[in-house]
């Protein structure tokens, strides 16, 4: 579904060229759920906004379908089934929950609709449909209406960055089996979730593990996972605990 070749990227800083990606070549597959997980610094989320298209690449192409997809906007990424949810999700002053979600699904849906969305991320669809999208909102809730939405839209491909960030224990859990039904029931898509957190590891069909911007290991969840986890060196790349919440 999703090829990345000879991918790099980087960034001048204080006049001088710093890689950040090197040289990549990964595939994201169909119908399976792929975590990026690596120690921090590592490329893990620039990876994720070069594929949302939110950064261009310095060298190297990425295709989605066998289409090139390098040169297109986020919005053309999106537009072909390219959803992504950021890690500090955006506030839109005005906007109410119902709207957001509609307009993620691009057509006319019912309240009812709408709820069924936010029922399936673990809020109470009466207490936050007719919401605004705005600083009332703690960053757990935010992080939960923009699964929703990303649920709405039904991407063929879902990016996650760092879902786990800023939420509650109780929405951890819950993200989990959210992650867990949509691999299941959304036929067609795939889901790539940036984390270093043990639980989303543990549900991953493939692992991809990066360090200093460059793949070091890849390959089915049940083989990278005891690595991450029984090696000393690989602890920053692997937390057990949950997320300290909002």
């Amino acid at each position: 579904m999703l090829e990345l070749r000879n991918v790099s990227f980087e960034v001048n800083a204080d006049g001088d060229d710093k890689e950040i990606i090197k040289n990549i070549s990964l595939k994201i597959p169909d119908e399976k759920l792929v975590v990026v997980t690596g120690p921090n610094g590592g490329g893990k989320s620039t990876l994720a906004r070069l594929i949302a298209g939110i950064e261009r690449p310095t060298s190297g192409s990425l295709f989605f379908e066998g289409k090139d997809i390098t040169d297109m906007s986020v919005t053309d990424r999106a537009n072909m089934g390219i959803g992504f949810a950021f890690q500090q999700p955006v506030r839109f002053k005005g906007i109410q929950v119902f709207d957001l979600i509609r307009l993620a699904t691009g057509k006319k849906i019912s309240m009812a609709d709408a709820c069924e969305y936010l029922s399936a991320v673990g809020l109470c669809a009466k207490d936050y449909i007719g919401r605004e999208v705005n600083s009332s909102l703690s960053g757990g809730e935010l992080k939960r209406i923009e699964i929703a939405t990303v649920l709405a839209k039904a991407s063929k491909l879902s990016v996650f960055d760092e879902p786990e960030a800023g939420i509650d224990l109780w929405s951890f859990q819950n993200l989990i089996e959210v992650f867990k039904n949509m691999r299941n029931n959304i036929a067609g898509s795939s889901i790539m979730i940036i984390s270093h957190q043990e639980r989303i590891l543990e549900i991953a069909d493939e692992i991809v593990v990066i360090r200093n911007g460059s793949v070091t290991e890849h390959g089915p969840g049940s083989e990278i996972l005891p690595k991450l986890t029984g090696t000393s060196d690989m602890a920053p790349a692997c937390e057990k605990n949950g997320p300290s919440g909002i």
